[in-house]
């Protein structure tokens, strides 16, 4: 296994997670450049994680550089196509970083810290990065969910990460309804990657443990 450092990705992560529901409560959640500021943090400093990743480092950084500039941008003209296309860049960063990480945190032939933290953001990355594509879904169509009063965020608000991370757990509040068939076809295929990672997980750090004792 590559030595990486997850700890910088997670770090990133925790970040936008606690930063966002802040940035609802303080009622500073619509302003533009808290969003630039919150996800160009996730890029510049998920970005180290990616280090000797050869290609994997190389793509993230293109990703990276493309959602800093579009952050920049959106956060001065507040176009709804350039919301859309930082957005993109920034799905593009995190499918990247979850392609790397979850290649290490895999195929490793040890149990790890490192290997540790990575399987914990591979699980923050795919309720992130489909908080993403709920806020997208509601972007293009508004009607796709029931259950919250959309503001003036260009589909972009703490809620996602929250109905994200409740639908991958299959805690199912029923607070927010997903309506439209896109919307309710994100949300059945997270839960169902959500319980198969964690099933596929487990079962590969049990039996890289065995490997070790074996050995």
């Amino acid at each position: 296994m590559r030595q990486t450092n997850f700890f910088y990705l997670l770090i990133a992560l925790l970040l936008v997670l606690i930063s966002i529901p802040l940035a609802d409560d303080l009622g500073v959640a619509n302003e533009r450049w808290v969003r630039a500021v919150v996800f160009s943090g996730l890029l510049v400093i998920g970005i180290r994680s990616l280090k000797g990743g050869g290609r994997y480092f190389t793509i993230g950084i293109a990703f990276a550089v493309v959602g800093v500039v579009l952050n920049i941008f959106a956060a001065n003209i507040g176009s709804v196509a350039i919301h859309f296309s930082s957005s993109l860049a920034l799905i593009g960063f995190l499918a990247v970083a979850i392609s790397y990480t979850l290649q290490q945190v895999l195929f490793g032939t040890e149990i790890s810290v490192d290997r540790l933290v990575g399987a914990i953001c591979v699980y923050l990355l795919l309720g992130v990065i489909w908080a993403m594509l709920y806020s997208l879904t509601d972007l293009l169509r508004p009607d796709s969910f029931a259950g919250f009063l959309p503001g003036n965020d260009l589909g972009w608000d703490s809620e996602w990460f929250y109905f994200s991370f409740v639908t991958m757990t299959t805690l199912g509040y029923g607070d927010i309804l997903p309506i439209s068939a896109t919307a309710r076809g994100l949300a059945y295929l997270q839960a169902v990657i959500g319980q198969f990672y964690i099933a596929i997980l487990v079962a590969g750090l049990v039996g890289a443990y065995v490997g070790n004792r074996q050995s």
